[in-house]
């Protein structure tokens, strides 16, 4: 098939270019910049520039396509240059979605998040719900919503994925690491790979048709374990932790937070305490993915950062 992929350049995107090639796929691939690099260059890629929050910018590029995969979305809102997450990830699928319906597209494939949600703790999971819903309202004869936990993998020089951020902004920095509360909440990381595969397999599979998938790795660990495994992939030993009162950190998080002095903002905060699990069985029913560890062996790409 010819597949229309955003967000191409991104963590995601470029393991999803990948695959698709590898299954044999082509692939058009809406980017910002001209001279973007993608994953993969040759005859089955294409670049086209454009912009998802402006319409304009992209029409008619989807044309001869016969399905988008959509992986625009932000973990950072930039007000002042007009990046918000109503934005990206609601105004930018709905374009999408309104560009593929005018082209004759039937298929959508759509990266949302887990605990999106109407009543989410963070615009970031609200606004992912309401993308959500354009997607299931379209009227698409097939579509498919992803519903990813943490995601890890080999990012790249150039998109860093939640490990990398953690090992650059907390771990190495600090011989004590701050830790929210008790540290007890929950994390299931996916492997990228799975996430990518998942894509470009939904393209056909039937089972997958207007389906919601929560996505998320075969085991649970705490954050403090997680942080261990990270530090582990890093090279290094564990180090001591040190456990901050919710009830004193979240003020602080809230005010300074919001001003970009601290490395996690007031939304990444609330979604970090409550968690980020799901029962992802459906995820390894329906698709034939191998379910790859959350181990140090398989962050061994840290180690150049150490």
């Amino acid at each position: 098939m010819h597949i229309f992929l955003t967000g191409a350049t991104g963590f995601v995107g470029s393991y999803v270019l990948k695959e698709l090639v590898r299954q044999g796929h082509t692939a058009r691939c809406l980017t910002r910049h001209a001279d973007a690099t993608l994953a993969v260059e040759g005859a089955e890629v294409e670049k086209v520039k454009g912009d998802v929050t402006n319409p304009k910018s992209f029409a008619g590029t989807l044309r001869d396509c016969e399905a988008v995969i959509h992986l625009v979305g932000i973990i950072d809102e930039k007000p002042s240059q007009g990046v918000t997450f109503e934005k990206i990830h609601f105004e930018g699928t709905r374009n999408v979605v309104e560009a593929a319906k005018s082209d004759g597209i039937d298929r959508f494939m759509q990266m949302s998040a887990n605990g999106a949600r109407p009543d989410g703790v963070s615009p970031y999971q609200t606004t992912k719900w309401k993308a959500e819903q354009v997607v299931k309202n379209a009227g698409f004869g097939h579509w498919t919503i992803f519903r990813p936990a943490l995601i890890f993998g080999d990012p790249g020089p150039d998109n860093p994925e939640f490990a990398t951020r953690l090992a650059d902004t907390l771990i190495q920095p600090f011989p004590i690491l701050p830790v929210f509360g008790d540290g007890t909440y929950e994390m299931q990381p996916v492997s990228v790979e799975e996430v990518a595969t998942a894509f470009v397999q939904a393209l056909t599979l039937e089972a997958a048709n207007k389906q919601s998938y929560c996505v998320a790795g075969p085991a649970r660990l705490s954050f403090n374990d997680t942080l261990d495994v990270i530090t582990r992939g890093l090279g290094h030993e564990p180090k001591p932790k040190l456990h901050q009162p919710v009830w004193l950190a979240r003020p602080l998080v809230h005010t300074v937070g919001k001003l970009g002095l601290l490395p996690i903002s007031p939304d990444q905060f609330e979604m970090l305490l409550e968690g980020n699990t799901c029962d992802s069985s459906a995820f390894y029913r329906d698709f034939d993915v191998t379910p790859r560890a959350f181990t140090p062996e398989n962050l061994a790409h840290l180690k150049a950062r150490a």
